[in-house]
């Protein structure tokens, strides 16, 4: 299939490489670390992130992901792309949001009622196939350390775990143990983080700090850096 990475090389490699990421002792996530002990990961690698062609393997991949997510408690789809490489993290940026655009594009599904669909609405989040994404892009010049992977990396975790985690009073005392890791890790928490409905949480998706008016460009047409 168009889109998937056909380089064996990279995807042992990058598959290794993200546990290994995981497992450290320092790793800030335990959400993460919870859904690998849980074998709750699903992880797919693809080409070119933002080209059409990997959407449409993405697309598949995803889709069958969101079709089963509820099975697991701690589900994620972790998509990988070989390239491009060595972004900044505003062409990270772009790139992630294209992607997301490209995803929304063939998208059959109707919005996910939970969340809104405008990115300057407090209670946005992205959907796929009805289902609520939190999106979070890992890369290898993200200003947080716990974002640094080398290759391009977006991690889609549905938003129904953290609902169920508030239900039965386990988010808040979740949320403030990673925020100390942060702190342990980095010296202060990600200034992009706010509890859902505070503010848009597209501000956070690609870990780059952003102006107190940043507007997400979704669902606008964007253009990765690299023509595509």
């Amino acid at each position: 299939m168009k889109g998937i990475s056909r380089d064996n090389h990279f995807s042992a490699e990058a598959q290794t490489a993200f546990r290994k990421l995981i497992m450290r002792p320092e790793f800030t996530c335990l959400g993460a670390k919870a859904a690998l002990n849980e074998d709750a990961i699903r992880i797919a690698e693809f080409d070119e992130m933002g080209t059409r062609e990997a959407t449409e393997s993405l697309s598949e991949a995803l889709r069958d992901f969101a079709r089963s997510a509820r099975i697991n408690k701690f589900p994620s789809f972790v998509a990988m792309f070989a390239r491009p490489l060595d972004l900044t993290e505003t062409e990270f940026e772009t790139c992630l949001w294209l992607q997301l655009r490209r995803l929304h594009e063939v998208d059959r599904s109707k919005w996910s009622e939970r969340v809104s669909a405008d990115p300057t609405n407090a209670r946005f989040s992205f959907s796929f196939a009805g289902e609520a994404l939190y999106v979070i892009g890992l890369h290898a010049n993200s200003s947080r350390s716990s974002r640094r992977f080398p290759w391009p990396t977006l991690v889609f975790n549905p938003h129904e775990q953290f609902e169920r985690l508030r239900t039965e009073q386990k988010w808040k005392r979740m949320q403030e143990a990673i925020r100390a890791r942060e702190v342990a890790l980095q010296g202060s928490i990600n200034p992009m983080l706010s509890d859902f409905g505070d503010q848009s949480e597209a501000r956070q998706y690609s870990g780059r700090e952003v102006a107190r008016n940043w507007v997400a460009p979704f669902p606008e047409t964007a253009k990765c850096p690299f023509g595509h």
